[in-house]
């Protein structure tokens, strides 16, 4: 199961007035069930490559912990599709997690977080820029080394960079999925990330803004497009946030200090 990220299958294609029996690259989908101390905490639906990555931070972006030490026990079933994870004291209820919280954010505007956010959202301090070739060259980098994507369609790409250089890719056919696996890459190999860059595939949504400010980035490069309470909250929490990179062009949303000539 470990890193089967697509399986082939026969489909019927219909090219030019004519059908065929052809195989195809299928992206794998794969549920796997967290306990915590026993207890069951979610079901995350994902691709099956770097479980660990992803529940570690899954785990931190959640709240559940700070650093994979804080974690006494770590096992996962890939067979049966279980991640069993034990931890001193215990953790808040799922409710928590779920609740709805609206609240002054950074003292400037009312916006929307989960209960835990408040916790784990974190204000950028970064101080890293990069040029606008840069901006470019990443995203053609990590699209580059998208071989699940090339294969299949049916997955999102993210990827932890310097201003030149990519430290890390992952896939996942959840978009929150990859960020995690990256958010987790990072605590198991104590990556600092306030001087990185994000790159992602997708939309940059307020969720995606809110996990790219609890991983600690200050820059979040997208070839899609944003939304308005995703560029509320990037001007909020000091992120800034360039969509639409396609070609030689792209716009950026929020403190463009960030990106110079």
């Amino acid at each position: 199961m470990r890193d089967q990220k697509s399986i082939k299958r026969t489909i019927t294609r219909y090219d030019q007035g004519e059908f065929s029996q052809v195989e195809d690259d299928i992206v794998t989908e794969f549920p796997l069930t967290i306990y915590i101390n026993e207890e069951e905490f979610a079901t995350m639906v994902c691709t099956p490559a770097h479980l660990e990555e992803m529940v570690i931070g899954f785990l931190a972006s959640e709240g559940v912990i700070r650093f994979r030490r804080e974690i006494k026990n770590f096992q996962i079933d890939e067979e049966q599709g279980f991640a069993y994870i034990e931890i001193e004291g215990k953790i808040n209820t799922q409710r928590d997690f779920s609740k709805r919280f609206i609240g002054s954010c950074c003292g400037k505007s009312r916006q929307f977080y989960f209960q835990n956010d408040v916790q784990t959202t974190k204000t950028s301090t970064s101080k890293t820029t990069i040029t606008a070739d840069q901006c470019i060259k990443l995203m053609k980098m990590m699209q580059a080394t998208s071989h699940v994507f090339k294969g299949t369609g049916g997955v999102h790409n993210a990827a932890i960079c310097t201003g030149d250089e990519m430290i890390v890719g992952r896939a996942d056919i959840g978009r929150h999925n990859a960020l995690d696996k990256l958010y987790g890459h990072c605590l198991l190999n104590q990556i600092s990330v306030r001087d990185k860059v994000l790159v992602f595939s997708g939309r940059i949504s307020s969720e995606v803004l809110t996990k790219a400010a609890k991983i600690g980035v200050g820059i979040v490069l997208s070839k899609s497009a944003p939304t308005d309470l995703a560029i509320d909250l990037a001007h909020d929490l000091n992120i800034t946030a360039v969509g639409f990179i396609r070609g030689g062009s792209f716009n950026v949303y929020s403190h463009p200090e960030r990106i110079t000539m």
